[in-house]
């Protein structure tokens, strides 16, 4: 492989990185035939210059393109401009349950998709959200506000420790008068105890 070839492999990659990285934050279930089409061909059109090379050189090439792919993920970690000039970050649609439509057009997303993402969700309204943003990945990010969170079991229990508090400071008696439990073991615990205090005759 030629010190040119891998020049142009090069070029090629980061200049798909960032033709990619401008196109927009979709994953392949999210974008039109249209879309789609437009990126099988870029695909294509980027690496036709070196294909034609012959099998070695664009198997060589494969594997560059290779480490290339994972240096450029290990600088991303360390300089978050580079971070930002070929992923990104996440981007706010949604702030205190009214849409950022600034952000949204940015993103070239209509108020149609973003409402699409949270039915898919099962999010039935935009004012139940705090925050809502569009991922790197094109995925849908949200957290609910306080008053529309499900109880969680931390919560449940938290409720029934003040409720057993409450209790016992009003001195209430949990068990109504006259009632028993009925516990389906305690005829067979008692009718074992009894046994055992007969003295053997």
């Amino acid at each position: 492989m030629e010190f040119n070839q891998i020049l142009e492999t090069i070029i090629i990659f980061f200049s798909g990185t960032l033709i990619l990285r401008i196109a927009g934050r979709k994953s392949i279930s999210q974008m039109t035939m249209a879309q789609t089409i437009v990126m099988i061909s870029l695909g294509a059109l980027l690496v036709g210059p070196i294909v034609s090379k012959g099998v070695t050189a664009t198997v060589l090439i494969g594997c560059l393109l290779g480490i290339l792919m994972i240096i450029t993920e290990y600088m991303q970690m360390k300089f978050d401009f580079l971070e930002n000039l070929f992923t990104g970050k996440s981007v706010l649609v949604i702030e205190n349950g009214k849409v950022n439509l600034k952000n949204l057009k940015k993103l070239r997303m209509s108020m149609d998709k973003l409402e699409m993402r949270l039915r898919e969700d099962g999010i039935p309204s935009i004012e139940d959200l705090k925050y809502a943003s569009i991922e790197v990945d094109g995925q849908l990010g949200y957290e609910l506000k306080d008053n529309k969170k499900p109880l969680t079991k931390d919560d449940f229990n938290l409720i029934m420790s003040e409720i057993s508090g409450m209790k016992k400071a009003l001195k209430y008696n949990t068990k109504p008068v006259g009632m028993t439990q009925n516990n389906i073991f305690e005829e067979l615990i008692t009718h074992k105890f009894e046994g055992n205090d007969k003295e053997p005759s």
